[in-house]
């Protein structure tokens, strides 16, 4: 048993879907997360304007090594809206197409209150009855990125809103939310289809109280989780190299090499 090592385009946010294919065989990735895409992350507009429709699109990717395991949306589960629901649709033309399963979706919120949930689930709502309705294949996952940063806070979402899958973005949880990986990973592992990972030191940057290293060069317990979830995960493990929102790192060829030399996953 082992996880599948892939990365997130948020680290070549100007490269081709062709260049990052390349990209991802170079290092021996199997699969590749899409969140940016030659300079956009509006990324049905970019297919639209690159491949002309879902299925010519498809017809180019199919023959390719490398698959596409993600794609990744800006929905909020909470604080979104009306404009944010619609670019969400847009994406589904296209991940049923390309036999895309999972599509990210943020958490949204900035408490992990009672109605944070709530608005939360209700958006789930909305979109299992829209799946339905349209007999679509691909599902959301839920990225702990704002009101989800402790496993306490995954699992009272969980209580109204069972059967969601979760993208466990590990910093997330070990950084903001203080919690030692393996225990987050042992309370919510049955939920997990998705995991993001990346290195950093508790010095601040210009966005954060904290700044991100190459891997092997930070702070976080990557050692410890990686012996666990390769014996007992198969989803995907995302280098989340957030080269667009932070141009201050290193090109995400280096935070590859260096993951890979050090054994870092």
């Amino acid at each position: 048993m082992s996880y599948l090592r892939t990365y997130s385009t948020l680290g070549s946010p100007d490269l081709t879907l062709e260049q990052v294919f390349a990209l991802a065989a170079r290092h021996g990735l199997p699969g590749v997360e899409i969140r940016a895409l030659a300079g956009t992350i509006d990324l049905p507009a970019h297919f639209a304007a690159a491949y002309g429709t879902p299925e010519a699109l498809a017809t180019q990717v199919r023959a390719q090594p490398v698959k596409i395991l993600a794609l990744d949306t800006s929905l909020r589960l909470a604080g979104g809206n009306a404009v944010e629901r619609e670019a969400f649709v847009k994406f589904l033309p296209w991940a049923e197409a390309l036999g895309v399963r999972r599509l990210r979706v943020f958490d949204g919120g900035h408490a992990a209150d009672a109605g944070t949930h709530r608005e939360m689930a209700e958006t789930v709502a909305w979109w299992r009855a829209l799946r339905a309705e349209h007999g679509w294949q691909a599902d959301l996952m839920v990225e702990t990125h704002d009101a989800l940063f402790t496993a306490e806070a995954i699992h009272q979402f969980l209580r109204v809103a069972p059967g969601t899958a979760i993208l466990w973005d590990t910093h997330h949880t070990w950084k903001k939310g203080g919690e030692d990986p393996l225990v987050t990973w042992r309370a919510i592992a049955p939920h997990v289809v998705h995991m993001h990972v990346k290195d950093s030191v508790s010095v601040p940057s210009e966005k954060h109280p904290f700044s991100y290293r190459l891997p092997g060069d930070g702070e976080f317990p990557m050692k410890p989780l990686r012996e666990v979830i390769r014996a007992e995960y198969t989803g995907p493990v995302s280098l989340e190299w957030e080269k667009l929102w932070h141009p201050y790192l290193a090109p995400v060829e280096d935070a590859l090499t260096a993951a890979t030399q050090r054994g870092w996953w």
